[in-house]
């Protein structure tokens, strides 16, 4: 399992309204998820056919250069 080194940030009622965590951890955390939706996109891509791995990161990378970096 992932360990993760939690910093709690508090507003001025002393509230918890966020958390730190180090940049390394955070990049870990992406990657899984990124590496999970690849997996899901291999698994369900339209039509019923299985997409190879290639396909799927080249599917992938264009949502996320229409969506995230736009």
């Amino acid at each position: 399992m992932l360990e993760l080194h939690k910093s709690y940030v508090f507003n001025e009622q002393q509230q918890p309204i966020a958390v730190q965590i180090p940049l390394e951890e955070f990049e870990r955390i992406e990657e899984i998820l990124e590496n999970y939706g690849l997996a899901k996109l291999m698994e369900e891509s339209e039509g019923g056919e299985r997409l190879s791995k290639a396909e799927a990161l080249k599917y992938y990378q264009s949502l996320k250069s229409k969506h995230v970096d736009g």
